[in-house]
Order: C-alpha cells, then sequence, then structure tokens
C-alpha cells in the first residue's frame, strides 16, 4: 500500500507541531484544530525513533548488526526469533558498518561525531573510538584487517586509518559528498561512490565519478567518469569480481521542469562496470509510465542470478535478473539509459516493502533478503525464490507516529508526484541538498536559474524561493509544489503541516571549522574583522547597505530582504535576490541565486566587479582567504 493512501486512510491524528512557538504560530492557519503544544501528549512530542538505515550479519548468520540513525544505536537481533537481543548505544547519527575479516570486531561510522565506534563482536561493547574526516558514512576493511577506509561526506575524501594505533594514516581525495565504499572480492581494491556532483561549469551535464582506490599502494589509482550523474548511492560487487554496480539519479535539470508527464525530472538508473561489460554501462530500471524513485542499496546473489535494490522513494525493492541484463547490455551497443522500454528485459519483479528501505542484504544460503525501513523501524524479509516478503521483524521503535515521522515520510516518498515520479528527497536528499541548478517553470522557461538550498534550521529565514515570493514555509510547499513539480493533487492541510512541521525540526549540521572552546583562529579573527568593516581602506565610510553586517545580520545572518547585489543574470526576471542565510554556509556549495559560483571565493573574485556584493576588491588574497575562513565558521 502507498505512503499516500496509508496516510489518507486512516483518521487523522492531532498534529504535533515542531517544539519552537514560531513554527507553532506559522503553521495553525493550515490546521485550525492543531491544540497548544500543552495540550498535547508527552508521548507524541517526545518519541525517539529508530531509523534503521544499514545491515550486517554475524558470521554463523545468527545475529543481524542494524545501525539505527534515529536513536544512535546499533540493534542486535536474533534471527530465529526474530528479537532484537543487544542495544549497544553508539556515537550521535550513526551511519556505516563493516565486521573485520576475522569477524571480531565491528565498526560502526558515526557521522555526526567523526568518529567510528568499534565494538567487540563477543561481548557487544564499545572499545574504542577513532576520529576520521568530517560527516564519515561508508566504511570497510582491508584483507588483512589492519587498515579501515572511511568516506567522508562532508570533506568528500577518504579517511586511511591504521587500525592498530587507531590514527588516520592518510587522507584521499574522492568526489564530492564520498559516502559509499565496496571492496573487491580479492580484496586489492576499494570502489568509493558520492552523492553530490563534481564541481563543474555552470548550467553543464553534472558530472559523477566511482573513485578506485588501490589498497596495496594505499593511493587513489582510477576516476571512472559517470557523465549526466549527480546522486551516488550504494556500490556492490559481485562474488567473482567481474561486475561492479552503483545506483544513481540522472536529474535533468538542463531543461525546463515541465516534462513531468514524460518523465523528464529523474532518471532512475545503475551504472554498471567490470568485466563483465568492459567498461562502464548506464541502464534505467523505470518502466514506461511507471518510475522507481530513488534507487539506493543493491546487492547481487552469489551466484549471479539476480541483483536486488531498493527504491528509497518507491518503498519498494526492485528485482533484476542479471544474465537477462548482462545479455541485453551486450545485444544493444548504443547507450540505452534514457529508454524506458529497456527495462522490461531484465527488471523480473517489484516487491512492495516499508517506508524508505535503504539497505539490505542476503541471508548466507541467499534464500532470504534482508531489508531494513528506515522509517518504519523494522526489517522486510523477503523470500528470494518467489519474490515476496514473508515476515517483518520489528526493531522495537515507538508505536506512535507523531506529525515529525509523517512529514518525514511525505518528505522522502516519491508517492505524491504524478506516476510517483519523485519527492522532495530527490533534490534534498537526505533532507540536505542536491548540488545542482534547476530551470523551474513557474518561473517561464529559461528563467531565474536557481541553486538548491539547503533546507538546515529554516525557521526566521522567511521569505523563501531566491526572489523571496514565498512568505512561509505553507506557501512554499504547498499548491506552488502541486502544480508545478508534482502534477498532481498532493497534500491535504494536515499532511502539509506535518511537511512543514519536518522541514523546519531539521537542525544545523556540527560546523567542523569553529574551535571546540568557540574562539576563532588568527585567521578568522581577521576575517571578521573584514566582515564587520564599516570603512574603506581609506577610511572613508562604506555605504551601510553595502556593508557584511547589514544584509547578513541577526542570529541567521539575514536581514530578510530582497536587495540587488548585482550577481543578476539576463535570464533573472528581476536584479532582487533574497538575501541567503549564512549558517553553515560552506557546505551548500555551490552559490548565488543560481548556482553559478563553484566556491565562495568566485563569489568576489568572478562576481563582483563592482563592489556591489559588499567590498572585496581592495582585499589581498590573503585578506579574501582571511574573510572566507570567517565565513566557514558561522
Amino acid at each position: 500500500m502507498s505512503v499516500a493512501t496509508t496516510l489518507r486512510g486512516k483518521a487523522r491524528l492531532i498534529a504535533s507541531i515542531a517544539p519552537a512557538l514560531a513554527v507553532i504560530m506559522a503553521l495553525l492557519w493550515l490546521a485550525p484544530t492543531v491544540k497548544p503544544a500543552a495540550a498535547r501528549s508527552k508521548t507524541e512530542s517526545s518519541e525517539r525513533y529508530l531509523s534503521p538505515l544499514e545491515m550486517r550479519l554475524s558470521p554463523d548468520g545468527r545475529l543481524l548488526y542494524v545501525v539505527c540513525q534515529a536513536s544512535d544505536e546499533l540493534r542486535v537481533v536474533n534471527i530465529g526469533s526474530g528479537k532484537v537481543e543487544t542495544v549497544v548505544p553508539l556515537g550521535r547519527a550513526p551511519r556505516g558498518i563493516t565486521l573485520s575479516p576475522d569477524r571480531a570486531q565491528i565498526y560502526v561510522t558515526n557521522s555526526t561525531d567523526d568518529t567510528v565506534s568499534v565494538i567487540d563482536a563477543a561481548t557487544l561493547k564499545v572499545t574504542r573510538t577513532l576520529p576520521t574526516g568530517f560527516e564519515p558514512a561508508g566504511v570497510v576493511s582491508d584483507r588483512t584487517g589492519e587498515t579501515l577506509y572511511v568516506a567522508n561526506r562532508l570533506s568528500g575524501d577518504i579517511s586511511v586509518i591504521d587500525v592498530k594505533t587507531g590514527l588516520e594514516m592518510n587522507r584521499l581525495l574522492a568526489g564530492r559528498g564520498a559516502s559509499y565504499l565496496a571492496l573487491s572480492p580479492d580484496g586489492k581494491s576499494v570502489y568509493a561512490t558520492h552523492i553530490y556532483p563534481n564541481p563543474g561549469a555552470f548550467r553543464t551535464p553534472p558530472t559523477s565519478e566511482i573513485t578506485v582506490i588501490d589498497t596495496a599502494r594505499q593511493t587513489v589509482v582510477e576516476r571512472k567518469p559517470l557523465h549526466n550523474v549527480a546522486g551516488m548511492f550504494h556500490v556492490e560487487l559481485s562474488a567473482d569480481g567481474r561486475l561492479g554496480v552503483v545506483t544513481q539519479l540522472r536529474p535533468k535539470n538542463l531543461v525546463p521542469l515541465a516534462h513531468v508527464e514524460h518523465g523528464w525530472v529523474f532518471g532512475n538508473s545503475l551504472t554498471l562496470f567490470g568485466e563483465d561489460v568492459g567498461g562502464t554501462v548506464q541502464v534505467p530500471i523505470d518502466e514506461l509510465d511507471r518510475y522507481y524513485s530513488l534507487p539506493w542499496g543493491v546487492v547481487i546473489a552469489p551466484d549471479k542470478s539476480k541483483m536486488f535494490i531498493t527504491t528509497a522513494a518507491s518503498e519498494s525493492v526492485t528485482v533484476i535478473d542479471v544474465p537477462n541484463l548482462l545479455g541485453y547490455v551486450r545485444t544493444r551497443r548504443e547507450p540505452f539509459v534514457n529508454d524506458l522500454s529497456a527495462s522490461a528485459n531484465y527488471v523480473v519483479a517489484r516487491i512492495p516493502v516499508g517506508h524508505n528501505p535503504r539497505g539490505l542484504l542476503l541471508s548466507k544460503d541467499g534464500k532470504l533478503l534482508y531489508v531494513a525501513n528506515r522509517l518504519d523501524d523494522n526489517v522486510s524479509v523477503i523470500d528470494t525464490a518467489k519474490n515476496q516478503v514473508v515476515s517483518t521483524i520489528d526493531l522495537g521503535g515507538p508505536k506512535t507516529i507523531n506529525a515529525f515521522r509523517r512529514g518525514e515520510r511525505i518528505f522522502f516518498t516519491a508517492d505524491y508526484a504524478f506516476q510517483g515520479q519523485f519527492g522532495c528527497s530527490n533534490c534534498h536528499l537526505d533532507a540536505t541538498i542536491d548540488g545542482l541548478q534547476w530551470d523551474l517553470e513557474p518561473d517561464g522557461f529559461g528563467k531565474d536559474i536557481v541553486d538548491n538550498r539547503s533546507l538546515e534550521d529554516l525557521a526566521g529565514t522567511e521569505p523563501f524561493k531566491w526572489n523571496g515570493g514565498n512568505p512561509d514555509m505553507p506557501t512554499e510547499c504547498g499548491p506552488r509544489v502541486e502544480k508545478y513539480f508534482f502534477r498532481s493533487q498532493s497534500f491535504g492541510d494536515h499532511e502539509l503541516t506535518d511537511l512543514v512541521t519536518f522541514v523546519y525540526s531539521l537542525p544545523y549540521r556540527p560546523n567542523r571549522y569553529r574551535l571546540a572552546n568557540g574562539e576563532l583562529t588568527p585567521a578568522q579573527e581577521r576575517g571578521k574583522a573584514i566582515f564587520e568593516r564599516t570603512k574603506y581602506k581609506n577610511g572613508s565610510p562604506i555605504p551601510e547597505k553595502n556593508q557584511c553586517g547589514y544584509c547578513h545580520s541577526g542570529p541567521k545572518y539575514t536581514n530578510q530582504k530582497q536587495l540587488d547585489v548585482g550577481s543578476g543574470k539576463p535570464t533573472d526576471r528581476s536584479p532582487l535576490v533574497d538575501v541567503a542565510h549564512l549558517r553553515n554556509v560552506v557546505y551548500s556549495a555551490p552559490y548565488l541565486h543560481d548556482g553559478s559560483a563553484n566556491s565562495l571565493e568566485e563569489i568576489w573574485t568572478v562576481f563582483n566587479p563592482k563592489d556591489t556584493h559588499g567590498v572585496t576588491n581592495d582585499l589581498t588574497k590573503d585578506e579574501l582567504n582571511d574573510l572566507i575562513e570567517y565565513l566557514k565558521t558561522l
């Protein structure tokens, strides 16, 4: 049953609005029957969900280790009984998991803490904590067990960690948003993917890469380019090492968003690589008039008969006949990734599972497939011969579904869009950004190209849209989305209230550029002085409206006004842009309203020739560097 059917078929619960009073007041017009916060039950407002994300099996296949991102835990399930036996507390927002080659240690990345928890598999106790780069996600061990490789999403690199000392030996450059890793069966290579496109020229097709690391030399030896790809997720290799698979998105962001009825928004697809295909080949998994949004996890059967893919926004698992797929690839010599008739030749089943399925794995004999349903706090168990769910493992999360969770489900599903093509989370991957620029139809074809903004802690940054045209979040997410994006009758009043509740609840991620004691480095102090200056170097006053602190004022560094800062383009209908908030601005490249600046430096070296966007032309290179170092701390 789809998310929309489930939500609309149930009696609507009294919404639990975000804790902040400002958010509650902003939403009351949408849901006049919502009770004040004080009148709602404590149970509804304080639920702590689990959000299972990734899994691994114990060596004997008896235990299932489940990483629960929202509750900061590893839950250990006895597969025989289907019950949780042990709960292991971890760091904040755990994300990836792997086992040591001897299966004596379990490694789990803690994305908010920038660490890896080392768990003794016998005692199920955390024995050590290892430092990593910024926001660690995927993790694998080499064959010897002496080295860990950790993909760091925010720093876009891969930490190489000596397990014995617990120290980072090296940091390898990967694609932007490095996230998922796989070790080749022979142990010679590590393959890495990344969720954001690499920086490129403005309004050109996005490019990504599969980063290949030689484990003997611990260096990057190849970057397999993937064209027109932005949004790469799990990577997997067959047991014989001859076939690799990456799940991915192919966004159609260079054309106006006016072709939803033709499937012209996202292509849900895979990249195949390895000896079986001889290079890299992109293949679609969508069908004509049916779309399977956000392909995320992937696993290949040991005998290479089948491949299983979680389509996270479609609440399903796609089953592919691998021999048929390889045969079709070898027959179709020309590219066919945009051919929606192709998938009928190799997709053999679509299995409905729970909300937002992510990680998946096969039992040792390959007869059962386990699927982590992130927004249901359970695991679907699929019979791989029958291609159907035969049981569900309850991980023990709350049974009350509050407004936050309802809104989160709406955000992460494609169920509301025409033919289930895409949802909020397609453009805001894991509730962040996608690093792309879009030509949105409401503004006119080829007009007002817009960069995708971050969703962190948005309350108090109104209005929205780059031109400030939407006064509040209900307007931003309401009828406009239905008409111009989803092309369908979407949210009822309470559904929209729940969605806005979730969006407003998204916090700032920790800023890694601030010192732990809150002080600034000398360079950051110098940059702060430049940011706050009111005079030119010659002593004459800078006009108030051209001072950094005028536009970027207040707790979130925005005066919430629309101003002309000279960055307008011929494609813009108006030179006025909404003043962006600067908190965590370092994480949201590219920059400017249309994403034309790849870096903070380009804002002032390329796009500010007349000092209309702050006074920077009198700065030396070192002074501009200091200003940027300060901005990174905001």
